[in-house]
């Protein structure tokens, strides 16, 4: 889309190019280059904040390039998002994503292992979540997909095939900076079995049902 013959890059000087997607920090670094060279403007701004944040345009967004680009963008950031966080030069945006991937990561687990031990031993689940979102282990997960878990809804905010590739882009980019993360490989080992079993489609919430399942 870029790059091509007919790519965005055919654009005039002046332009500005928003990549929105999760994809690698080295992949941003290359077209922010690319731009340049030809007089464009590149942002990378993935977002946080799933289908609900989507909708309610109240998403988290962060973005990598020139802060001057950033500033210029804003009015279009803030019909989009509440939280627009300028993280320095190309590729911040998604070294950000990545850290927002790598803490979901774990933090999945942890909301389903809290959900199935309440279940398992008799408590009542709502009433759990209620509790623990008051305290030291609320989580956005655990508010808004916690629930989901409970009711059997796996219908996707966010897809597990879109999330396999955000962990693998993180696991491969902290590989590059000598970075060992246990937690997010024991999460991608997780889904991936989901995955093999023909769940790719489900929403992340269904990781839930490895456990539920045992």
């Amino acid at each position: 889309v870029y790059f091509g013959e007919h790519g965005v890059f055919r654009g005039k000087q002046g332009d500005f190019v928003i990549d929105m997607t999760t994809s690698s920090p080295s992949l941003a670094k290359r077209i922010y280059t690319q731009a340049k060279k030809q007089g464009i403007e590149a942002l990378d701004a993935p977002v946080s904040g799933g289908d609900i944040g989507a909708r309610q345009g109240t998403l988290a967004i962060m973005a990598g390039g020139e802060e001057a680009a950033f500033e210029a963008m804003k009015p279009i950031f803030s019909a989009m998002g509440h939280t627009l966080t300028y993280l320095g030069p190309a590729g911040s945006g998604q070294y950000a994503k990545m850290s927002n991937q790598i803490a979901i990561a774990s933090n999945m687990m942890g909301v389903c292992e809290a959900m199935a031990y309440a279940k398992k031993s008799g408590l009542d689940p709502e009433k759990v979540i209620a509790t623990l979102s008051a305290g030291a282990a609320g989580s956005w997960s655990l508010a808004n997909l916690a629930p989901r878990m409970l009711q059997g809804d796996t219908k996707p905010g966010f897809y597990i095939k879109h999330f396999l590739k955000d962990m693998r882009i993180a696991i491969e980019s902290a590989e590059e900076m000598g970075l060992d993360l246990p937690g997010l490989r024991l999460a991608k080992k997780l889904y991936d079995q989901l995955a093999d079993q023909g769940m790719e489609n489900c929403g992340t919430q269904a990781l839930f049902q490895w456990y539920d399942h045992q």
